[in-house]
């Protein structure tokens, strides 16, 4: 789906297979996916389209397509904060160990996905992009606000030139429009994303900024105007977007690139070291 989107697969897909791609992409795990009929009704479309889609996709039918959908879990898409309360709440009368107990395993086995999928060459990208560029800035709103405050606060520890976007409030356009050719845009949004950030991914893309996208899915608006894209995995039965994997995965980023600086990384830290001490700010 990344390839395809940025143009840079053998496959072609025309907006309409696209836009269907998307959609089942949205729907793993989802009983809409145990038949053709079934598929083609949720998305409105003809099930010879959904045939046609798996083979341009290189299966020899849907039947080859199914079976990978099916192997992937996904909760169904719907009214996204309504759902996780409902998963939430739905534990009343649970005792509180219990209900501590199950969010935490949920955000274990987030992390061994994590882990397990783990793009080396592509978290290296990432790494190399951020170490390398004269500045960077941090983009992400709402609940993705307290992430990219974390990873602005981790890179600022070992480089000066890093910045959250619009921190002053004067606007996010304003902020991009200061930057050059070079210069490095990392954003965070997970489902439901937020329009703005997504937009602002794209924007930073025209400008020829180099954009490095931490979201969920190949499937994520964000993913198409990324040179860099991190995936996350976040499901979990938080009433809202678990944060927890999203910060171990910036807190790997913030290693990597204190490891890629090595000695410059080194010498950043002894001066903050010196900085603190001197202004008594730590006992």
């Amino acid at each position: 789906m990344m390839a395809i989107a940025r143009r840079e697969a053998t496959i072609v897909l025309g907006p309409k297979a696209r836009k269907a791609l998307g959609k089942i992409l949205e729907l793993l795990g989802d009983p809409a996916l145990l038949s053709i009929t079934a598929l083609a009704t949720r998305l409105d479309i003809n099930a010879s389209t959904i045939t046609r889609l798996a083979q341009n996709l290189g299966y020899d039918g849907f039947g080859a397509f199914q079976r990978v959908l099916l192997s992937a879990t996904m909760t169904p898409p719907g009214s996204f904060y309504s759902r996780q309360a409902e998963t939430a709440l739905g534990a009343k009368g649970t005792p509180s160990l219990g209900q501590a107990a199950r969010l935490c395993h949920e955000n274990q086995a987030n992390i061994d996905r994590f882990v397990e999928s783990f793009d080396a060459e592509n978290f290296d990208d990432a790494v190399n992009l951020i170490t390398k560029a004269p500045r960077v800035a941090v983009h992400g709103i709402r609940q993705f606000h307290s992430l990219v405050s974390f990873l602005v606060y981790g890179l600022k520890m070992i480089r000066s030139d890093i910045s959250l976007l619009d921190s002053n409030a004067l606007g996010v356009a304003e902020d991009i429009a200061a930057m050059s050719k070079g210069d490095v845009l990392i954003s965070a949004s997970c489902a439901p994303y937020s329009n703005v950030v997504a937009e602002t991914v794209r924007a930073a893309h025209e400008k020829g900024l180099s954009t490095i996208s931490l979201t969920d899915s190949p499937s994520s608006p964000l993913v198409d105007y990324s040179k860099v894209a991190l995936f996350v995995p976040h499901e979990t039965s938080f009433i809202s977007n678990s944060m927890a994997t999203f910060i171990v995965a910036a807190e790997c980023l913030i290693n990597g690139c204190a490891t890629a600086l090595s000695e410059n990384a080194k010498t950043a830290l002894s001066e903050r070291d010196r900085m603190i001490k001197r202004l008594s700010i730590e006992q």
